[in-house]
C-alpha cells in the first residue's frame, strides 16, 4: 500500500467523520484522481481501506457509497465499544506508567481548553487522543487494535453527537470521572463511567438518531459527487 493511498484515505475519512461526505454519497474513482491529481490505482487502494474500515460499501451499478448505518446497527456498536473500552481502562488501571498516566490527565487538559474555546472539532481530536492513551495503557497491543478499528468505524457518530448543544461539557465531566478513578484505582468506579461515557441511550440515543435524520435530509441528491479537500 503506497503513502499517497494512505494519504487519500486520510482524506476521504476525514470527509465522512466531519459531515462533509454524507451517508449514501456516491465516491466515484475517476473523479477522486481528478481532483487529488493521481492516478486511479491509488484510489482504488484507499476506498479499499475505507472498505475494510466500514466507512463506505459497494453497491451494484453505484460503486462506492458513503454507508448508511441503520440506528439498531449503531446501538450494537456502540455496546460492543464501551466493553472494549472497559476492558483497555482496566487493564491500563493495573499496568499504566506514571508516564502513561500523565499522557491521559494531558489529553483531558486539551480537552478543557477545547471546552472553554466552545470548539467542538478541537474536542473531537483531543477526545480521540484521551481514549488512545488509555488503549496504549493498557499494554495489550491484540485489545488496542480490536478497540481502534471499531473506534474508526464510529468516527462519524461520536463527531455528530459532539454537535449536539452541552455534549462536550457533559463529555469533559465524563473524562474527569475516568481520571479521578484510574487515579484512585476504584474498580467499580472506573467500570461504571467508562461504559457510561460511551453508551449510546435515553436522550443521548434520540440526539443521535435526530442528527442522522438532519444528515440524510440534507444529503439531497446522493449520487452526486461530493467536492474533496485538496491533499
Amino acid at each position: 500500500m503506497s503513502r499517497i493511498s494512505d494519504r487519500l484515505r486520510e482524506a476521504i475519512e476525514e470527509e465522512i467523520t466531519t459531515g462533509k461526505l454524507l451517508p449514501g454519497s456516491r465516491l466515484d474513482e475517476g473523479e477522486l484522481a481528478k481532483r487529488f491529481s493521481v492516478s486511479r490505482t491509488p484510489v482504488r487502494e484507499a476506498l479499499n481501506l475505507l472498505l475494510g474500515e466500514g466507512l463506505i460499501e459497494a453497491r451494484p451499478r453505484r460503486g462506492a457509497v458513503v454507508t448508511r448505518v441503520p440506528p439498531q446497527r449503531l446501538i450494537e456498536m456502540f455496546e460492543v465499544m464501551a466493553e472494549l473500552e472497559v476492558m483497555c481502562a482496566q487493564l491500563a488501571s493495573r499496568r499504566m506508567s506514571e508516564e502513561e498516566l500523565a499522557a491521559i490527565e494531558s489529553a483531558h487538559a486539551s480537552c478543557q481548553g477545547a471546552v472553554v474555546a466552545r470548539d467542538a472539532d478541537a474536542y473531537f481530536y483531543a477526545n480521540e487522543r484521551f481514549h488512545y492513551a488509555i488503549y496504549t495503557a493498557s499494554h495489550n497491543s491484540f485489545l488496542f487494535e480490536q478497540a481502534a478499528a471499531l473506534q474508526r468505524k464510529l468516527r462519524p457518530y461520536r463527531r455528530l453527537q459532539l454537535r449536539v448543544r452541552n455534549r462536550i461539557q457533559r463529555s469533559f465531566d465524563e473524562h474527569q470521572a475516568i481520571v479521578d478513578a484510574l487515579r484512585s484505582g476504584t474498580a467499580e468506579q472506573l467500570v461504571t463511567s467508562v461504559r457510561n461515557h460511551v453508551l449510546v441511550q435515553g436522550e443521548r440515543f434520540a440526539d443521535l438518531v435526530s442528527s442522522l435524520s438532519r444528515l440524510d435530509a440534507s444529503a439531497g441528491d446522493t449520487d452526486r459527487v461530493p467536492a474533496l479537500a485538496g491533499a
